[in-house]
């Protein structure tokens, strides 16, 4: 029964040839010869170039190598195969040192390093090796003399590599110089590009302010819309009696007017707007052009009228800016002119407004009032009766008079029938009167309830006169309403005259108020410069969403 080997893979290893005694062996033999990894510089080991230099080949014995031995050769090939560099190797053989490991080889102490959980390219492993070199080489101890896999610096020429603190010196400087390289070509470009897009459309704005802008002369003038109050009634309103500032609508819509194109052309008709800015005297920039239309000179009227509204105070501020002093002076005047019929004209028709209902109210209250007056007379000539209740009196009066006679004849006539023997030629005239008087008082009677002949009774009579002569009191008791409201209308319109009262009036200014070539000048700077930030942030926002 046969045992398996417990090493999965078997390498021969040959020990190196004896040298024949012909040959003589130096001195130094044992200093000089290489180790069996380590590769010669044609890239054979040294016992296979003794090997080859023998005469005749001689037998060699073998031995297996352990498992052990072949992992440790299967991750030193895997470490070859990662094309590390000189530089990585040097490092990994020094971060070894210096945790006190052994080596064999550059990829053995990366292997060392890696097996204790060590990464030998750490950046703060490379920092401490500066640091330990820098020192004197941790605490004066020399280095060990290790295997190297690197050309010997006793018996080879000097190596043209750097140390690697002067090669990262170098490598620091260069990136130093490149940064300050392209540092100053950037600062160079951005210099470049503020004075052409900022600094040379500044200059030529400022020479333009300085040298060539035609002056203007500005007239400013305040004013408000005042309106009259009456005397009120109780002490507080006698307090708060007097002129008051006219309601803010009235100034807004002033002030829109005077901005309007119907001011402008009335100005321009007046005292020839357009004509005075299209003089040859003005800049191109400020100049009108020959033949221009109403919408170009109305964009100059609003570049050269300017009004303003304070609410808390009531004020409009007027600004007008002509190329001479006189003119801007007599194109205000003009302006203040137009504000004051259009406040006239404002309020004329609230007026007119106001009277004319109180008037239409009137005049209707006493058409009515002598259309029921008439009514009443057509009554009392019908009737032939001036009163119904005079009427009614006089009957009413009559009737009780006769039969006050009626009475007193009835009592006559039964005293003389109280007699035993009544006189003849006395009862018959008694009872012919007490039957007259009797048949009279039913005659007026019937008059005051029955009318006689188709005429009307007294009562009806009476009773259309007396609603006649009510309507007739409501219509003049209306009609003196209506001319009450009359002159409360005109109280009213009266007090709500509006006039413009000129707090500051237009004067002809003696200097020139435009351009103001300084101001101008840096405003123009803050623009450009405002456009090319906001270009050049969006351009960079741009790149990096596109480079991302």
């Amino acid at each position: 029964m046969t045992t398996k080997p417990k090493a999965k893979k078997f390498r021969i290893r040959r020990p190196a040839p004896q040298a024949s005694a012909a040959q003589p062996t130096p001195a130094n033999s044992q200093t000089a010869a290489p180790k069996p990894d380590a590769p010669q510089a044609g890239g054979q080991p040294q016992a296979q170039a003794q090997a080859n230099a023998g005469a005749q080949p001689q037998a060699q014995s073998g031995e297996v190598s352990s498992a052990r031995e072949v992992n440790t050769e299967q991750e030193i090939m895997a470490i070859r195969k990662e094309g590390l560099t000189g530089r990585q190797l040097r490092m990994a053989r020094r971060v070894a040192q210096k945790h006190g490991l052994a080596p064999t080889s550059d990829f053995d102490a990366v292997r060392l390093l890696r097996a204790q959980g060590i990464d030998p390219f750490q950046r703060t492993t490379a920092l401490d090796l500066v640091t330990q070199e820098q020192g004197g080489g941790g605490g004066g101890q020399p280095p060990a003399n290790l295997p190297q896999t690197v050309p010997q610096p006793g018996n080879n020429l000097p190596s043209p590599e750097l140390a690697p603190a002067q090669s990262r010196e170098r490598e620091i400087r260069d990136i130093q110089r490149d940064i300050v390289r392209r540092r100053r070509r950037r600062m160079g470009l951005l210099a470049t590009r503020l004075a052409f897009f900022v600094g040379l459309p500044t200059l030529i704005a400022g020479y333009y302010y300085y040298n060539i802008a035609t002056p203007m002369y500005e007239t400013k003038s305040e004013f408000v819309i005042q309106k009259t109050e009456g005397q009120g009634s109780t002490s507080l309103g006698s307090l708060f009696a007097g002129t008051g500032f006219a309601a803010s609508q009235d100034s807004i819509t002033v002030q829109s007017y005077l901005e309007s194109r119907d001011a402008m052309l009335r100005l321009d008709q007046d005292l020839a707007f357009k004509a005075h800015f299209s003089q040859p005297s003005i800049d191109a920039i400020q100049r009108l052009p020959a033949g221009a239309t109403r919408e170009d000179a109305y964009k100059v009227y609003k570049k050269r009228v300017k009004l303003g509204y304070d609410p808390t105070e009531g004020i409009i501020k007027m600004q007008v800016s002509a190329a001479d002093p006189e003119i801007s002076a007599e194109f205000s005047r003009a302006l203040l002119g137009y504000a004051e019929q259009q406040v006239d004209e404002l309020t004329q028709r609230l007026r007119e407004d106001q009277m004319r209902d109180a008037r239409a109210s009137y005049e209707k209250a006493e058409e009515e009032m002598r259309m029921a007056q008439r009514r009443v007379i057509d009554l009392q000539e019908q009737f032939k009766v001036i009163s119904g209740d005079v009427e009614v009196s006089l009957l009413t009066n009559l009737i009780s008079t006769l039969e006050l006679e009626l009475t007193q004849e009835r009592l006559n006539l039964r005293e003389l029938m109280s007699n035993p023997r009544p006189n003849p030629a006395k009862q018959a005239p008694l009872e012919r009167r007490i039957q007259n008087l009797e048949e009279e008082i039913a005659n007026l009677r019937s008059q005051l309830t029955e009318g006689q002949g188709g005429s009307l009774s007294l009562a009806r009579i009476s009773s259309e006169l007396a609603v006649a002569e009510t309507d007739l009191q409501t219509r003049t008791l209306l009609l003196q309403q209506a001319l009450q409201q009359l002159e409360t209308a005109r109280v009213e319109a009266n007090r709500q005259v509006r006039y413009i009262s000129q707090g500051v009036s237009p004067i002809a200014p003696d200097e020139a108020t435009y351009p103001r070539a300084f101001e101008n000048t840096v405003l123009a700077f803050l623009i450009f410069g405002g456009i090319y930030l906001m270009i050049s942030l969006t351009a960079a926002v741009l790149r990096d969403q596109i480079s991302s």
